[in-house]
């Protein structure tokens, strides 16, 4: 069985730029990566610009629950810790990445502490640390009980906003990134990049679509959690960082290793969007699984139960609603108490009374729902891609530290020791003179696209009914006629109605993130972390390798 020839646009359908500035280095993205790589670049480039696509404030950071991962236990150790996440990742982890971040890590939070944030500290004073899924040691640190990203957050956009006056930074709020320029192809066929076009959405000289000239653009836009029909992510996760890059001619990877975070709180059948999460955290203080009869059914799945790593739980629990004819679980945390969880998890705990549930009375509905990407734009240690000027950093990048399944509370590590490190090599590529001006951007052949903004709820239906929590090859084959079937022309029929806007920009990146993950999961015979196929249930050792995703230029979709 063989799938047809796929071809995506090189390029979004868009209006002229009607304006023009240049910079050293784009940011794009406002969470953890973002902030970070803008704030250590400040002071080592003449001028960054940083964009985000809502608020400053608005990064996907701010979601994150759970807490950030590192050897701050003088009883733990970053070996220790490079195991736990080895053993998540089901052996596609890239060993020295991971050695990257363990060992870097430590260093990493202590200077987020630095730049203020606000962490729970223990009755001696010191960071207080908590255990989650696969993790062996107590080693997550958070803050607000439930509320870590939202003060790592507050501590980086502070620290931005005391400098936002600098000539040599600059933000753009509300604005999306449409695609990376790129130049004409050297004598190598290499394209360098050569800065980005965006659309901002607001007052003054830079309404509208322009252009940012730069040698550097590093990406930190996030995940792609609305490619789904249910998610945890926030409605601006739409995929633009993977998809601009791939149109851009980067390396992509691993995309078919999408963590379905096990404990989503289930809403019902129509319930679409971004869901509530129940943090890991729950059940790293001892929060139990139950099915709909009460009977608690990790303990003979895995040795770890309730704590065993995210795929093996979701997919238990899937398993279960199964067998049990359900649409979910429970979360049964009524022997923690009262007071506990509204300490602990006051977040959590506030939400779930504004749904009108109790949960120190009540077992919590809970199903698996679409929540981290461990694939993305393929980088080495410093963050670059295979475009010459392209860096990634945070969920959009593929680094190797996760491989096949992200370790919980790894993600906000990765962000902040892989920002550092890629914004300390743009530095110093400048300061050693081998970043000059922006080259002259150029078209790159394959056209340009677009697909109607009405069209997203039938992308994100396909894919979470064929390239979701169980996968078949006959899934994924539908899915990806279903998705060939949906029009992406730059002009396109007169009877749909589709226009270059923001809207149809971020449903044109949703759809092309689409197209390429479930060509990569159809490749992918077998099952291993994230990747779960009901028709190769095991591992096999002869897939211990990347499935890798590219355009030729003529925007043929090529995966090997």
């Amino acid at each position: 069985m063989t799938l047809p020839a796929a071809r995506l646009a090189r390029a979004l359908a868009a209006p002229e730029a009607g304006w023009t500035t240049r910079a050293d280095a784009v940011v794009v993205g406002s969470g953890i990566a973002g902030l970070t790589a803008a704030l250590e670049l400040r002071t080592r480039v003449p001028r960054v610009l940083l964009v985000t696509k809502g608020k400053l404030s608005s990064g996907s950071t701010v979601w994150a629950q759970g807490g950030i991962a590192a050897a701050l236990d003088p009883q733990d150790t970053p070996e220790a810790h490079l195991q736990d996440t080895l053993a998540a990742g089901g052996g596609l982890s890239d060993h020295d990445a991971v050695k990257v971040l363990v060992t870097e890590g430590p260093e990493r939070v202590r200077e987020l502490v630095a730049r203020g944030a606000v962490f729970d500290a223990g009755p001696g004073g010191d960071i207080a640390l908590t255990r989650e899924g696969g993790h062996r040691a107590d080693r997550i640190a958070h803050a607000g009980g439930d509320a870590t990203g939202a003060e790592i957050s507050r501590a980086l956009v502070a620290q931005i906003e005391a400098v936002r006056d600098d000539p040599g930074i600059e933000v753009v709020e509300h604005a999306l990134v449409l695609d990376v320029l790129t130049s004409a192809p050297t004598g190598g066929g290499v394209r360098r990049v050569a800065g980005v076009t965006l659309h901002v959405r607001g007052e003054g000289s830079r309404d509208g679509v322009g252009a940012v000239l730069a040698p550097v653009v590093i990406l930190a836009t996030g995940g792609i959690g609305q490619v789904f029909r249910s998610s945890t992510n926030p409605a601006g996760a739409t995929g633009d960082g993977i998809a601009a890059a791939l149109r851009a001619g980067a390396v992509i990877g691993d995309l078919e290793f999408v963590q379905f975070h096990p404990t989503v709180l289930w809403l019902g059948t129509g319930a679409k969007g971004q869901l509530p999460l129940i943090s890991e955290a729950v059940r790293g203080e001892g929060a139990l699984l139950l099915d709909v009869d009460g009977h608690r059914f990790m303990p003979g799945v895995h040795e770890m139960a309730e704590l065993a790593p995210r795929d093996v739980v979701a997919h238990a629990i899937v398993r279960q609603m199964a067998a049990t004819s359900a649409d979910s679980v429970l979360l049964d945390v009524r022997h923690l108490g009262r007071r506990f969880l509204a300490g602990r998890f006051p977040t959590i705990t506030r939400r779930l009374a504004e749904l009108g549930i109790d949960w120190s009375e009540e077992p919590v509905p809970v199903a698996p729902a679409q929540h981290y990407h461990s694939g993305g734009v393929v980088t080495d240690l410093t963050g670059r891609s295979s475009v010459p000027g392209l860096y990634a950093v945070g969920e959009v990048a593929c680094t190797g530290v996760h491989g096949a399944n992200r370790l919980a509370s790894n993600s906000l590590l990765e962000g902040l020791v892989f920002a550092q490190r890629a914004a300390h090599d743009v530095a110093e590529r400048y300061a050693a003179g081998n970043l000059s001006d922006a080259p002259e951007p150029a078209a790159r052949p394959g056209g340009t696209g677009l697909v109607a903004a009405v069209a997203r709820s039938r992308v994100q239906k396909a894919m979470s009914d064929g390239s979701g929590v169980i996968r078949t090859a006959s899934s994924l084959a539908r899915t990806d006629e279903r998705l060939a079937a949906v029009r992406s022309d730059a002009h396109v029929a007169a009877e749909v109605v589709a226009q270059p806007q923001a809207a149809e920009w971020e449903t044109t990146n949703v759809h092309q993130v689409a197209r390429a993950l479930t060509r990569a999961a159809w490749l992918r015979t077998e099952s291993r972390g994230g990747h779960f196929r009901a028709d190769h249930p095991q591992p096999d050792p002869d897939w211990e390798r990347r499935v890798l995703v590219g355009l030729d230029d003529d925007g043929a979709l090529r995966v090997r």
